[in-house]
């Protein structure tokens, strides 16, 4: 039911070392999965090939990876590799960002990022299947005309579970049309679940006929531990605030009546001061987005949060750790939960 997200800031082969130590620590705890990110300057799946050799139970998966980044087929060459690296274990989740991540960060449309995710899963599905024939697609985003010229060997999962993320409406639609998991967001509350996500999901699943059991549904839950309680709310307060400032939020901060602390959060970060945004933070938001408490304290608290989800996946706060804390804040979530 548990993942555990690891990531290493620092740099060098002996980041690769300590993110597979994390892994197998991971996996001897008992955590069923095992997930890697992706941002502007570091890949999803490079450290998921030396997460395979150090591990040999967990799932392990993209949370995210952009799918905006790659193409169809570099990313069905990609899962293909990384399936049989982990003997048949891989889950890809994938995500579009922003539409101003996929214009600035990606160089490409950010117009409709819902559509062009279906599209892209639809696409990816096909050439998962490549060992049975060519592959034709003409799409909105992508056209792709391949024909094998030598033999290729059956993936070793006949089906790729691919999960989408998303957050607002078309997204979460999109996940119940296409995907087997939707990949929550760190954000992500029970009320926002109840009267957004799940709703969304319903939509996508009636359009193609499907079942809730055929769709995951993942959360992401930011965890922060400390002897000191109130330094660990300070630093998941300051997480919270770096999402809050975003426009895509402001259902969520509105669902719980949180829109004047959203703005007060703004203002702050217009005015580049970390502080108070992170003090305009309510201490319900805190309570409710995420588990900020003592060592001890920890299996306890995810659990409440655990009962919303099919797989809970636990990450570390991702703003305001130098690389050595972020790896001892990784360590001390999989020790509260071994």
């Amino acid at each position: 039911m548990y993942g555990l997200t690891v990531f290493s800031s620092g740099g060098g082969p002996e980041r690769f070392r300590r993110l597979a130590e994390l892994a197998a620590s991971a996996e001897n705890a008992g955590f069923e999965a095992v997930w890697t990110n992706e941002l502007y300057n570091r890949s999803a799946t490079v450290p998921l090939a030396v997460l395979s050799g150090a591990t040999s139970r967990v799932r392990l998966g993209t949370n995210i990876a952009y799918g905006v980044g790659r193409t169809p087929l570099v990313w069905a060459a990609e899962a293909r590799d990384l399936d049989e690296l982990s003997g048949g274990r891989l889950t890809l989740g994938l995500g579009n960002g922003t539409p101003r991540m996929m214009e600035d960060w990606h160089g490409v449309s950010g117009e409709a990022p819902a559509a062009r995710m279906e599209e892209l899963v639809t696409v990816l599905r096909k050439l998962w299947r490549l060992h049975e024939g060519p592959v034709a697609h003409e799409g909105r985003f992508y056209r792709v005309h391949l024909k094998p010229t030598s033999d290729t060997p059956p993936p070793v999962q006949e089906h790729l579970p691919i999960w989408t993320a998303g957050v607002n409406p078309r997204m979460l639609r999109v996940a119940g049309r296409v995907a087997d998991g939707l990949v929550g967001h760190p954000m992500f509350t029970s009320a926002y679940l109840h009267d957004f996500v799940r709703p969304g999901l319903a939509e996508g699943l009636a359009d193609s006929g499907r079942t809730p059991e055929d769709v995951k549904l993942m959360g992401i839950l930011m965890c922060a531990v400390d002897a000191d309680e109130q330094a660990a709310r300070d630093r998941l307060a300051f997480a919270i605030a770096q999402y809050a400032a975003s426009r895509v939020y402001d259902r969520l901060f509105a669902l719980h009546g949180w829109t004047d602390a959203q703005d007060r959060i703004r203002e702050a970060a217009r005015n580049r001061d970390g502080e108070a945004m992170a003090a305009a933070v309510p201490d319900a938001a805190i309570d409710a987005v995420g588990v900020a408490c003592r060592p001890g304290e920890l299996k306890e608290r995810v659990a409440v949060h655990a009962r919303d989800y099919d797989h809970l996946n636990l990450v570390s706060v991702p703003w305001g750790l130098k690389p050595e804390e972020a790896d001892e804040a990784t360590v001390s979530i999989l020790e509260g939960m071994r």
